[in-house]
């Protein structure tokens, strides 16, 4: 009972600094993540013990669906705040990222991973399929902001894109790292990992999401008014939204992340400058927030008492320095286009933040089939995620407002040419 109530008064103390933090260090550049890291710690070396299961990263399978629910209402956020209409020319740094950046970076982190960790494909593949998504969840400090704000300059909009979209074409390379651990359980696995794990999957996705957009944005904005959802009011509206188009898309064995991510983008077709896209995205925010901050606590404290590090060793500080100090980097630069500004492309390629869509994935992974060296594979990601954190959420604000000014000198610059000209 005693370890309820310890529990309860941290839940209570974490929900009221989810809105006092933000609000009371807004001119530091410090993250919300890096604040709920260090509570966690804090409390597992005070107020939590080994035996509390707040603190407690054993259970798999909690771990997998607190984490999937915090990343779906992340992509439905990200979704609905961004006002760009897809298209070929109008996403291309999108679609660079996805389609370069994304891939090369899985090969050269697997290759990574096993030359520096030692382990076999299988392992080494779901590590780097792991690590490839920009997290959606921590990378908030460098996405779009809300809807109809206007702001939405390259750098926020090419990392908010590619956050909402990578972490549904991550699971195919992490379905790849699956069909190779049971590779000796079936003769046609590649076969049947390019024609379902890929092409069914995706397709469900992508479709399944746009319909199930398009008809809850005509029930709505369309339908006569004492029957819309828009007269409710209710922002609540959007986890509803989420939860429909992933459990739809998931029990016709598509990917979920990627229709969640499409149906907001559907949705905002319908009625595309509604100010409910507004309610909406703000009770999405508020949802993630107080997710993350929860498992951010508890992840903070499972770092504190060792849970997820047991494997740590110079070997996976190497690893973990190579992916973001290399891999991405480099993998995002030669992807973007030598036409983007020099310091807008090293943001980019620098900002890809990895979070707990990484922990979801490794979770999800070890509960389908056996992976060598699962402690290592824990060890690496945790680390990753911890220095990915506290750098990223140090360095992001003021990266951001040295290109915010840098672009505001610009503009003026540009202006008086046109004005003398």
């Amino acid at each position: 009972m005693e370890s309820y109530d310890i529990t309860l008064g941290l839940l209570g103390m974490v929900i009221l600094l989810t809105a006092w933090i933000p609000m009371a260090f807004r001119r530091l550049p410090l993250s919300l993540p890096i604040f709920c890291i260090a509570i966690g710690a804090l409390a597992g070396q005070t107020i939590l013990v080994p035996g509390v299961d707040l603190a407690s990263f054993d259970s798999r399978l909690l771990i997998e669906h607190m984490t999937e629910l915090t990343v779906i209402v992340s992509l439905m956020g990200a979704g609905l705040k961004i006002d760009r209409p897809i298209g070929l020319r109008r996403w291309a740094l999108t679609w660079r990222l996805l389609g370069i950046a994304m891939p090369l970076g899985i090969a050269v982190m697997a290759v990574g991973a096993a030359w520096i960790l030692g382990l076999g494909a299988a392992s080494a593949i779901l590590l780097a399929a792991c690590l490839a998504p920009t997290d959606p969840v921590l990378a908030s400090d460098v996405q779009v902001g809300p809807p109809q704000t206007g702001a939405e300059d390259e750098v926020r909009f090419a990392l908010t894109s590619e956050a909402g979209l990578n972490d549904g074409l991550s699971f195919p390379f992490v379905y790849l790292a699956i069909a190779i651990a049971l590779a000796s359980d079936r003769s046609d696995w590649f076969a049947h990992w390019l024609l379902v794990d890929v092409l069914w999957r995706l397709l469900a996705g992508v479709v399944m999401g746009w319909i199930i957009g398009k008809v809850l944005g005509f029930a709505t904005f369309r339908l006569p008014k004492g029957a819309s959802l828009v007269r409710t009011g209710d922002g609540f509206v959007a986890l509803g939204i989420t939860c429909l188009a992933y459990s739809l898309t998931e029990l016709v064995h598509g990917y979920g992340f990627v229709a969640v991510f499409v149906a907001a983008l559907s949705f905002r077709t319908v009625e595309r400058h509604h100010e409910f896209h507004r309610e909406l995205h703000d009770f999405s925010e508020q949802i993630e927030r107080l997710l993350m901050m929860v498992l951010l606590v508890c992840f903070g404290a499972a770092v504190s008492l060792g849970q997820v590090i047991a494997e740590l060793d110079w070997r996976v500080v190497a690893f973990a320095l190579f992916v973001l100090a290399i891999a991405r980097p480099a993998t995002g630069w030669v992807s973007l286009p030598s036409t983007l500004p020099k310091g807008e492309r090293a943001a980019i390629a620098v900002f890809g933040i990895r979070g707990l869509g990484s922990i979801y994935y490794l979770a999800f992974a070890t509960g389908i089939a056996s992976f060598e060296d699962v402690g290592v594979l824990w060890s690496a990601v945790a680390v990753i995620v911890l220095i990915s954190i506290v750098t990223h959420g140090l360095t992001v604000t003021p990266a951001m407002r040295w290109l915010d000014r840098r672009r505001r000198i610009v503009g003026k610059a540009d202006e008086t040419m046109r004005v003398k000209g």
